[in-house]
């Protein structure tokens, strides 16, 4: 065995040890049973694999890494169980095309059993992370509509102002104020859609679309109130939205399998098409109505 079979050999068995102890991490807890029980099977799959890995290494000390051993079980707090594992999938889709170019460099016997682990990781894995629930997962939609229309709309609001005036604090006023009427209106909106649903409570899918719509809101507004340049401050502001947007895509990218660049694409397109609309309307109508462009 050459030194260079060596690394990656050492690199694989990383990897699965890392994802043993991820999967057992999140198992150990996991409150709700049936969750536990896959994450527990993922856990003992990932050993198998790490102990065919080890088998390869006579002698070598292999120890997970640190990153995934304590910052993925970070991930789980924040964004919860389904979105971790799925973003660990991920990675195991870069790992099928390692394992399948490895196979040549082995002997029969460990071919085999390397086939049986690319089948686990191709099929098997993919088919237990389907199998997890979680009650975060199902209000993910109504946290989608709060964010992106609030980055949409209240982007085009700022826009609109460019054609209209240079105070920077009467846009983000303006913003705020229209942003409070419109996550009242999408709450409630939220509210009547989730009362169709059994499965989701109406009042917690109104609060969670509402929140997102306001903390948007605030975001794209808080440059307005610290910058006194017009476009200085929209620029930021829309580089605030992008940021959010790209934020969300990911996430909802791994949680439900898109392709990223392309959600993240079409995101992006409809708020600088809408914040491009808006500041020619709002420049036609500051003209038609001669209002003053100037700071107040």
């Amino acid at each position: 065995m050459n030194a260079r079979n060596t690394e990656e050999f050492l690199a694989r068995a990383r990897n699965e040890l890392t994802e043993h102890y991820v999967y057992g991490h999140l198992a150990a807890h996991e409150k709700k049973p049936e969750n536990r029980a896959l994450l527990e099977k993922l856990s003992a799959q990932e050993k198998g694999h790490y102990e065919f890995w080890k088998s390869l290494l006579p002698g070598v000390e292999v120890k997970p890494r640190a990153f995934g051993r304590y910052g993925i079980p970070l991930l789980r707090g924040v964004f919860g169980v389904t979105f971790t594992t799925k973003f660990l999938e991920g990675h195991e889709k870069d790992s099928i095309e390692t394992y399948e170019a490895m196979l040549p460099d082995l002997a029969p016997r460990e071919q085999e059993r390397l086939k049986k682990i690319i089948e686990d990781e191709r099929s098997h894995e993919r088919s237990l992370l389907g199998q997890l629930t979680e009650r975060r997962v199902g209000y993910v939609g109504f946290v989608a509509l709060g964010l992106a229309d609030a980055i949409v709309e209240i982007t085009g609001v700022h826009a609109g102002f460019l054609g209209v005036t240079g105070s920077t604090l009467i846009a983000g006023v303006s913003g705020v104020i229209v942003g409070f009427a419109a996550a009242i209106s999408m709450g409630s909106a939220a509210y009547l859609q989730a009362k169709q649903d059994p499965d989701k409570s109406p009042v917690v899918s109104a609060f969670i679309t509402g929140i997102s719509y306001m903390v948007s809101v605030v975001c794209l507004a808080l440059p307005y109130f610290f910058i006194h340049t017009m476009i200085t401050a929209f620029s930021f502001s829309t580089c605030i939205g992008l940021v959010l947007l790209a934020a969300f895509t990911f996430y909802g990218s791994v949680l439900f399998d898109r392709k990223f660049a392309r959600e993240f694409g079409e995101s992006m397109f409809l708020m600088l098409g809408t914040a491009l609309a808006t500041y020619v309307l709002g420049t036609v109508v500051g003209k038609f109505f001669h209002l003053s462009s100037g700071s107040f």
